[in-house]
């Protein structure tokens, strides 16, 4: 499998290929071609744990991240700009722009139902890269990695931009004379230790999807979504 295509748009070159060839291997793809092996082995060819590693690794950058860039910033604001940076609409976004879906190894029926487009799927296979890249040679070129593949949402990254959308929602309800909305928890899909959450928003006369790493960033995605409907604001997944 030649992945130098996807080193050059990393900017990193692997010490240890076998690491970034896991980390675009999905849980289909282990199943149907290693017929017969035990569950270890299949778990240990899929890229499931490294997305585990990965989601923390992200994490942890975009937080050191924003605190150097915004220091002055309240623990508040830098939460709801580290919630977007982090969610799954945006590492799905980070994940197309490096053409990321066309090195996943799916198994014939996810690529039948068009895994390679699918937000969540695109998410778990960066978080895997970005540990694939931390377990080859360490977090600072973790680092290095993520702030260059993340850099135009990072800079597009504002206080503003990241408000806190389920007040907004209720106070633009609010003022239209209706109740607050309401929030149910769709489903919950992925392994217990990358969980994606899909909620949805309920008012008079309409509702919203949203999905996220937390319940939280899920009702925030939903919100956006929903002020986006009522004329109140653009949605975050609209943003590029």
């Amino acid at each position: 499998m030649d992945l130098t295509a996807l080193e050059n748009v990393l900017g990193y070159t692997f010490i240890e290929l076998s690491l970034l060839e896991r980390a675009v291997t999905h849980r289909s793809w282990a199943h149907e071609k290693l017929p017969g092996e035990t569950e270890e082995k299949i778990r240990g060819a899929q890229n499931e744990s490294l997305e585990f590693v990965g989601d923390s690794v992200v994490g942890l950058v975009i937080a050191e991240t924003l605190y150097r860039k915004h220091p002055d910033l309240n623990e508040g604001s830098l939460t709801l700009m580290k919630h977007r940076l982090v969610s799954t609409t945006t590492l799905a976004e980070v994940a197309r722009g490096l053409g990321v879906g066309e090195f996943i190894r799916l198994g014939r029926g996810e690529e039948r139902s068009g895994g390679r487009e699918k937000p969540a799927l695109l998410a778990d296979a960066m978080e895997a890269i970005i540990a694939a890249v931390f377990f080859d040679s360490g977090y600072q070129n973790a680092a290095s990695c993520i702030k260059h593949i993340f850099a135009g949402q990072i800079e597009r990254a504002t206080p503003h931009e990241s408000n806190d959308f389920k007040t907004m929602l209720q106070e633009k309800l609010q003022g239209r004379k209706l109740a607050a909305p309401t929030y149910v928890l769709l489903k919950t899909e992925g392994m217990p230790h990358s969980r994606t959450f899909v909620v949805e928003a309920n008012w008079e006369g309409g509702s919203s999807v949203g999905t996220g790493r937390s319940i939280k960033s899920a009702e925030m995605m939903a919100a956006s979504e929903a002020l986006a409907v009522l004329g109140g604001g653009e949605s975050i997944s609209d943003e590029k």
